[in-house]
């Protein structure tokens, strides 16, 4: 295998959907074909704004858009670039020689709708055209379609607002996730009998529908997983606060996971968030929630996409 040099996925792979899912197996690919390393080329900043000016919420944080692309795709050569004022100014064509000088590409895969450079002067097609006049080899990867229409990020952001995890996650052709360490809580689950762990989404990552979620807890240090009961929101019932939490009741396990790393991968929305009018039909709800979520994976012991 060459050193040094690499077939280089190029995008923002936000959420790691369908549409990037063939990027990345093609980048894989083909560098068998060249006997080189695969790689992705990334930002850790979001480059696209609204219109308005507001940044873009991202579907994962930075930190499982990696995972995702190691774990599930095995692409280990992951460079995230930082998106300062150098990298936006740099103009497309000059883009396209740093990832040969510096970065060592013999070839390039992009999607069909790759912008980049100034002003997302540079194109799918440029990029095409440069790799000709460079040498490199370049892979264009056609839309990826779902219901007629192209799987793309913002689809799947508005379905996780809609709270439609099950269509989210067909698109996303994996479980929507979030990591977080867990942190200290208020232990008010402790007790109704149904202790929960304390999580947060990060600054500027999308929070799905509040309400709550049939789930599966993975104890990243010990590799155990469990049924979970999770719910995103403001605790209406015992005083919420502005500051959304992910409270998540593992069924079957009993110990102390502060600190612990945890991966948290969304199955079904159950019900909406609720404020009961006593904690006794609050602790009733859960115990109907847990309920329900075990009938559901014995439903599903294989094919979790199946329900």
């Amino acid at each position: 295998m060459e050193k040094g040099q690499r077939v280089i996925a190029l995008g923002f792979f936000d959420g790691v959907h369908l549409g990037h899912a063939a990027l990345l197996r093609a980048a894989r690919e083909l560098a068998a074909k060249y006997n080189v390393e695969p790689a992705v080329i990334s930002f850790d900043t979001p480059p696209g704004k609204t219109v308005d000016g507001e940044p873009v919420p991202m579907i994962n944080s930075p930190l499982d858009r990696a995972d995702i692309m190691r774990r599930i795709f095995g692409i280990e050569d992951l460079i995230f670039l930082h998106f300062d004022d150098e990298l936006r100014h740099m103009a497309w064509d000059r883009f396209v020689e740093w990832l040969k000088t510096d970065f060592g590409a013999v070839c390039l895969v992009a999607g069909y709708d790759f912008r980049f450079g100034y002003r997302g002067a540079g194109t799918a097609e440029l990029l095409r055209e440069k790799c000709v006049e460079l040498g490199l080899g370049c892979h264009i990867v056609p839309p990826v379609l779902s219901d007629g229409e192209p799987v793309s990020s913002t689809r799947i952001r508005s379905l996780l607002i809609e709270g439609r995890c099950r269509r989210a996650c067909e698109l996303l052709g994996h479980r929507h996730l979030l990591t977080d360490a867990v942190r200290s809580g208020y232990r008010f689950g402790r007790t109704l009998g149904t202790p929960t762990i304390n999580m947060r989404f990060d600054d500027g990552v999308l929070i799905p529908r509040h309400g709550v979620y049939i789930a599966e807890a993975h104890i990243l240090k010990t590799g155990q997983c469990f049924p979970t009961v999770t719910n995103i929101g403001v605790r209406p019932t015992v005083g919420g606060k502005t500051a959304v939490s992910v409270e998540s009741h593992l069924l079957g396990f009993e110990g102390n996971l502060y600190g612990a790393l945890i991966r948290v991968e969304f199955y079904k929305f159950l019900r909406d968030e609720i404020k009961f009018p006593k904690i006794e039909l609050l602790r009733d709800q859960i115990r109907a929630d847990a309920a329900e979520t075990l009938r559901f994976f014995d439903r599903n012991p294989i094919d979790p996409f199946d329900y």
